[in-house]
């Protein structure tokens, strides 16, 4: 197995499992005495002592920690959630030999598909958001191992603002987009399937800022943004295209009247950069 130098993603927060796992089940060994103990000590600019137990949202809600063999098959999976007793560690007893140690932390509905580590999927229903990765080769031998690890970053975000007030009848706004992808490949944090991504939210409590995240295939791209607002029965009262720039472990802002013209228009942005993630870009539309 090819090593992998792609380390990403430490978390503080925990997740409970949304498909079948092998051998362990959902939840690490409460003693965390195996042969191999993983404690996730960070995320990539999240310090952990930042975050507590009791506040582990600020990061994510779920945190999944995956082994694979040499031939790319998950020998076992545990999948943990916020509020744990084993919040952010996990323990696996495992025969010598080499494998692939996947670690992910993100705040979705449930826990992505984790079977083939080249396609690591979340889907529609599940939500996508803040992602995080490690994924490394590792050699158990007949000493314990024992891990500390830093998760990285790996999605890219759309953060959509809508500036004008909503018109009568509007009660949700839907944003799918393309060009991106909704799995990713652990050994190199990349979108692996071309996905048609779609996100709805009510609008009743006059939400304006709406994130919509993605996996590129490579560290920058783009999405083709079809943006929709629908009355309480589903039928469209207004829409816009837009064509978005995006860079992994970065935000583009778009911003703008949505709601003046109901017809649809393609924007070429102007880029500023700042630091809150590796850069944000700003453009109005």
């Amino acid at each position: 197995m090819k090593k992998k130098l792609f380390m990403l993603v430490s978390a503080l927060c925990v997740f409970s499992s949304c498909e079948n796992v092998l051998s362990q089940g959902n939840k690490s060994e409460e003693t965390l005495d195996g042969n191999l103990i993983v404690n996730v000590f960070q995320l990539e600019q999240t310090p952990f002592s930042s975050v507590t137990r009791t506040d582990p949202a600020n990061v994510c809600t779920r945190l999944n920690f995956a082994v694979y063999d040499a031939d790319g098959e998950r020998v076992k999976q545990i999948n943990q959630e916020v509020g744990d007793a084993d919040f952010g560690s996990a323990s696996f007893q495992l025969p010598e030999d080499t494998y692939l140690l996947v670690v992910l932390a993100h705040s979705s509905n449930g826990n992505p598909t984790m079977t083939d580590p080249t396609k690591i999927k979340f889907t529609n229903a599940q939500g996508y958001t803040d992602t995080f990765l490690y994924s490394n080769e590792i050699t158990v031998e007949s000493e314990p191992l024992e891990l500390s690890l830093t998760l990285n970053r790996i999605v890219s975000l759309c953060r959509f603002i809508i500036t004008d007030d909503y018109p009568e009848g509007v009660a949700k706004m839907q944003f799918q987009y393309k060009g991106g992808s909704g799995a990713f490949d652990a050994n190199t944090g990349l979108g692996s399937v071309n996905s048609i991504q779609t996100l709805t939210f009510d609008v009743k409590s006059g939400q304006k800022q709406f994130d919509l995240y993605t996996f590129l295939h490579d560290t920058e791209g783009s999405i083709s943004l079809e943006v929709t607002a629908l009355d309480a029965n589903g039928n469209l009262l207004y829409e816009q295209k837009f064509d978005i720039p995006l860079f992994q472990n970065q935000i583009t802002w778009v911003s703008g009247d949505f709601f003046g013209d109901g017809g649809s228009q393609t924007v070429s942005p102007t880029i500023t950069i700042d630091t809150q993630w590796d850069a944000e870009n700003f453009y109005t539309y």
